[in-house]
């Protein structure tokens, strides 16, 4: 596991083979990682479903409203929802979609992010300056690779438990 510099601003994914260890990056994207953190502080992202994982492109999750597969889970709702917060404006930068970066998912409207975010597969940089960037997997990324592939999958991983390193 990679060291943790910045336990406050790094998250702890627990997927079924392994943790996952995000740093985010509130200098880049401010909004959205305090979203992240006070969803992943609130266990909201726990037992919450990859529902879109394309093959060489990314894993697509946090759906909190209808992602959970253990609350009324209904796989054909899973992406269709997000917080009971509002949405997050734009919060575009020049860091690149690179393999391992964490982007926010949002509809055509570029400032409708709220809890879905996606883990790209490769360099991805057809997204730059579409998408925010807040968070680099520093660790973990092998088990990123394993998450089952689907649009949505048929039976789809999760992310187990979610947290941030200064409360682990």
């Amino acid at each position: 596991m990679a060291e943790i510099k910045d336990p406050e601003n790094t998250i702890i994914m627990t997927l079924k083979d392994g943790d996952v260890i995000i740093q985010l990056l509130p200098d880049v994207a401010p909004k959205h990682v305090e979203r992240m953190k006070a969803l992943a502080r609130a266990g909201a992202y726990d037992n919450v479903v990859f529902h879109r994982v394309i093959e060489g492109f990314m894993a697509q999750t946090g759906d909190v409203a209808n992602g959970n597969a253990e609350q009324d889970f209904d796989l054909r709702r899973a992406g269709t929802g997000g917080s009971d917060m509002p949405d997050l404006p734009a919060e575009f930068s020049k860091v690149p979609h690179a393999r391992g970066s964490l982007g926010a998912a949002r509809s055509a409207n570029p400032n409708s992010a709220n809890s879905q975010f996606f883990i790209n597969f490769g360099d991805n940089n057809f997204l730059n300056g579409q998408y925010t960037v807040y968070g680099q997997v520093v660790s973990g990324m092998e088990f990123v690779d394993k998450i089952v592939r689907g649009e949505p999958p048929q039976n789809p991983d999760r992310m187990i438990r979610v947290r941030v390193a200064a409360d682990a």
